[in-house]
């Protein structure tokens, strides 16, 4: 069962609209849908939102600290309430993905994204789930920096909130713990690619 829910991204109305923070779109989505108010809690150095659902405790968080010190928020909390890694789910923009699809899966490396760096030393373990939110590639290492932190394009924008909206009807099998209902349901929730055109004359 995940008992903590973590977005990523920085804080700040100039950083709101970039890739980098996809999760706390996601976040934000998922507290709309369980009805949770955010609110700052600076024991935790986030916003954080608690419900309860069957009886357990759920926790929300988008961490305050700035993207490379993401771990410093997640461990805060789940130390303080004993998540165990396993527990925790985070939800980051992903390169490596299309916009209009996502991933989900445990453990790993963090593949150079900071935040998941951070995450993976404070936790000291890498054994938490990752909802992999896509916002596609530049096409070139040198300019990553720069597009994780600028507006997606209205389309990808569009792609990236519809796939959040379907990946949220997940959300029952994370929360009872039926990985592999949840994952089946984030890998298929993805559109149907669009055929070619026909050559013409055939």
């Amino acid at each position: 069962m995940i008992k903590l829910f973590v977005g990523l991204g920085n804080p700040g109305p100039e950083y709101e609209a970039t890739r980098h923070n996809a999760g706390f779109w996601w976040i934000d989505a998922l507290a709309r849908q369980l009805g949770v108010n955010m609110a700052v809690e600076k024991g935790y150095w986030g916003l954080a939102g608690r419900t309860t659902i069957a009886g357990k405790p759920v926790w929300l968080l988008e961490p305050l600290t700035f993207m490379n010190a993401s771990g410093k928020s997640v461990a805060a909390l789940a130390k303080f309430f004993k998540i165990a890694p396993q527990e925790i789910l985070v939800a980051h923009d992903e390169l490596d993905i299309a916009p209009g699809q996502a991933k989900l899966k445990k453990g790993g490396g963090h593949a150079g994204h900071n935040g998941l760096r951070d995450i993976h030393a404070q936790l000291g373990s890498p054994d938490y789930w990752r909802l992999r939110l896509g916002v596609g590639h530049p096409g070139n290492r040198d300019e990553v920096i720069h597009w994780v932190l600028k507006k997606p394009s209205q389309d990808d924008r569009i792609a990236i909130e519809q796939t959040m909206d379907r990946s949220l009807a997940a959300v029952p099998a994370l929360l009872a713990g039926d990985m592999d209902k949840a994952t089946q349901l984030i890998h298929t929730a993805e559109p149907p690619r669009p055929k070619p055109p026909r050559p013409a004359g055939v």
